[in-house]
């Protein structure tokens, strides 16, 4: 492939350098104590006009997650990249989910929810990070997952993300494509709820990827934690660009925000894996309104389309991109949104050189590391790097020397 020439042949530079180039976190992580503790919220002196502010949140993500140099060859000349590696944010809880889930799970704390309901695909990293933070807190979870036609009457079986939901306990739905397409997230989530509050439950409900104008104030909080992980390094380091993955538009109406309210100035490009970037500049522009910004969505993000094939499918090209970003560098994209975000950064890059030389661009890496199983039967073919040990007979053999634990 023409845009990474070179890829493994860097490997052992690559590496070294990014050893050296590891960002240490600016802020103390939260002891055992303080997880999963709900807290005052105080928002960015710079956000302080937004409306309305949230009251609390519930620490539920490792904060602040590390940022380190990524040398992934083919860039354009006197271009760094770096990382911010929100795939750090928890294990079960991992990714850019849980960011918003922190203010979202809040409410419906304070609202006295018992049930939380949320709907996404099949392969949701929202509501599998959903079913897992209503664990921990109490609450009860009913995920509406759509699938195809032919399997939504099937048991949606154990692979990814699902294993998670499955195992912590959460209630899922399934959904046709079809369906889902004509009755609508928000049809659908409200008549869940009617029929939970027959039962004499209390629930809460979550948009598809938790992404309403409360959610967005999880990234307006990332662009803070940004800020001071720069504050902190004797280099004065800025960043010129942002990029990130687009799925649902919270994240990138939270970063765009704090990115052009605070310090940080940096262009945001967002990438989006599923829609039109025309409908996620209408979606941001709703959640910057909800919250009384009063700026303009074109003018603090550009939305570069980047899904394909279309939502969670992949190209050959695309999985192979995967695998020799991980060969190469060590950081595992997922297929769904990370791996089409940096797969779409680098066609830009090869088309327009000019127009990225010389600039220091801050990649945010969103997680979906579950998502790669769904994707096995694709990438079995590219995974050759394994053989049968052959042992010389001149190797002494004596039974129970080695043992087995």
């Amino acid at each position: 492939m023409v845009m990474m020439r070179g890829l493994l042949s860097t490997v052992s530079r690559v590496k070294l350098e990014l050893a050296r180039s590891i960002m240490s976190a600016t802020t103390s992580v939260p002891s055992m104590a303080e997880f999963l503790t709900k807290r005052p919220y105080s928002p960015p002196s710079w956000s302080s006009h937004l409306r309305p502010i949230p009251s609390h949140t519930f620490s539920l993500a490792h904060l602040p997650t590390p940022i380190h140099r990524w040398n992934l060859p083919g860039l354009p000349n006197g271009t760094e990249l770096w990382i911010k590696r929100d795939d750090y944010t928890g294990m079960e809880l991992s990714g850019n989910k849980v960011r918003k889930l922190e203010f979202l799970m809040a409410e419906a704390v304070e609202q006295h929810a018992d049930t939380v309901i949320t709907i996404g695909g099949i392969q949701s990293n929202h509501c599998r990070a959903t079913a897992t933070a209503s664990n921990y807190l109490n609450l009860s979870s009913h995920l509406i997952l759509r699938t195809s036609k032919l399997l939504a009457d099937d048991d949606p079986g154990l692979v990814g993300n699902l294993l998670v939901e499955r195992l912590v306990g959460a209630n899922v739905h399934l959904i046709s494509k079809e369906e889902y397409s004509s009755i609508g997230s928000e049809a659908l989530t409200n008549a869940l709820k009617e029929k939970l509050e027959k039962e004499g439950k209390k629930p809460y409900v979550i948009p598809v990827g938790g992404s309403n104008s409360l959610g967005t104030w999880g990234y307006i909080e990332a662009a803070r934690e940004i800020e001071e992980q720069l504050k902190s390094r004797p280099d004065g380091l800025k960043f010129d660009d942002i990029v990130v993955a687009c799925g649902s538009g919270g994240t990138i109406a939270g970063i765009s925000l704090g990115s052009w309210l605070g310090a940080l100035k940096a262009k945001v490009h967002a990438f989006s894996v599923c829609d039109d970037p025309d409908y996620f500049y209408d979606f941001v522009q709703g959640l910057l309104d909800g919250l009384h910004a009063g700026v303009n969505s074109r003018d603090i993000v550009n939305i570069h389309n980047a899904k394909g094939k279309g939502y969670a499918m992949n190209t050959s090209e695309e999985l192979k991109f995967v695998k020799e970003v991980a060969s190469s560098t060590g950081v595992i994209l997922d297929p769904v949104y990370s791996g089409k975000a940096v797969y779409g950064l680098i066609n830009e890059m090869t088309k327009n050189p000019k127009n990225w030389e010389g600039r220091k661009i801050l990649f945010i890496h969103t997680g979906g590391l579950l998502g790669l199983y769904d994707k096995v039967d694709q990438m079995a073919s590219l995974m050759g790097n394994w053989c049968r040990m052959d042992v010389s007979e001149s190797v002494p053999r004596k039974d129970g020397v080695g043992k087995m634990f």
